[in-house]
């Protein structure tokens, strides 16, 4: 079965680039549904694994009738671990949740992961997470984790039967393969390509057996990305991450939001688009050109971050795959 292989399994039995996918847990008060009309058209093309993301609650305030001011958390997309446990049983897939450091405590999150140790799971995604909409700096749930790192090193404690409460006796060591999250044009906050490097590298050496990374839209980033880790000694497996432009407004969105480039030429396509349709058809095409360049240089596998919508990359994988 699909679910007892880890990530660097599918990687090391496989002869051809494997295909992989991201998707949203549904909103709050939405069902599985969405999900399932996301993964259903995919299928076709034997995905190696699919992660699912997970975004820290948010917090709203509201002014009361006495003038005082209540703080209110909100948490839009619930329930990572049951849809990590329904993928797994209802298709049979390796599912990669994403692990996060913001809103969580090291108790909760060791208290998550033998949740998901229960259940089968085999693989995680360890990230950081974003700052709070309202906060321009990261900051940590009291008890929990600052950087991506120290998650990355309770897991692997756990990898080997090392829980938060030292006198537990005959525990279960878990056997969780830890993914971590690589960035081809540079973390937004790093101060340059070498201190995100170094970092990247202290990551694996705690542990960590891949690297998925964020999306980019001009090939040579990713390669000298790759050349990059190598000269550093990192040497496990890079994952591609790709993303089809849906919307001319992406232009500016994705380079603000994700500090990466657009390539002149795919910014020259955009701008002929009279609407979104047509914007989203130059993505398409971007992609699968992305795509075809990637699998000649054996890239292992090429991931897509389907941002809740699977219809653009079931045409890229039927164009590629």
């Amino acid at each position: 079965m699909k679910h007892l292989l880890k990530v660097t399994e599918h990687i090391a039995a496989a002869k051809n680039t494997l295909f992989s996918f991201e998707l949203l847990p549904p909103l709050k008060g939405q069902n599985i549904e969405n999900i399932e009309n996301t993964i259903q058209p995919l299928m076709e093309f034997d995905p190696a694994f699919v992660n699912v993301t997970y975004h820290q609650e948010e917090f709203a305030y509201k002014t009361l009738p006495n003038g005082l001011i209540e703080k209110k958390t909100i948490r839009k997309r619930p329930g990572t671990v049951g849809i990590a446990a329904a993928i797994l049983y209802r298709y049979g897939l390796n599912v990669v949740p994403h692990i996060i450091c913001g809103g969580f405590t090291r108790e909760e999150t060791e208290n998550a992961l033998i949740d998901l140790h229960f259940l089968g799971v085999k693989n995680l995604l360890v990230v950081r997470g974003d700052p709070q909409p309202s906060m321009k700096y990261f900051q940590p749930e009291p008890g929990g984790h600052t950087h991506s790192v120290e998650l990355v090193q309770q897991i692997s404690k756990l990898n080997q039967g090392i829980y938060l409460e030292e006198d537990l006796l005959n525990t279960t060591p878990t056997d969780f393969s830890i993914g971590v999250a690589g960035y081809p044009e540079k973390h937004i906050e790093s101060p340059n390509m070498e201190s995100d490097l170094h970092f990247l590298k202290k990551k694996i050496e705690a542990g960590a057996e891949y690297i998925v990374t964020q999306m980019f839209f001009d090939n040579q980033k990713y390669f000298s990305f790759v050349d990059r880790c190598r000269a550093v000694g990192i040497n496990v497996p890079i994952i591609p991450g790709l993303k089809p432009i849906t919307s001319v407004g992406q232009m500016g969105t994705l380079p603000q939001t994700f500090n990466i480039d657009l390539p002149e030429a795919l910014v020259k396509e955009l701008l002929k688009c009279k609407d979104n349709k047509q914007a989203k058809e130059v993505g398409v095409e971007w992609a699968i050109a992305q795509s075809k360049e990637l699998i000649a240089k054996q890239t292992p596998v090429i991931h897509f971050y389907t941002m809740g919508r699977s219809d653009n990359v079931v045409r890229i994988a039927k164009a590629v795959f």
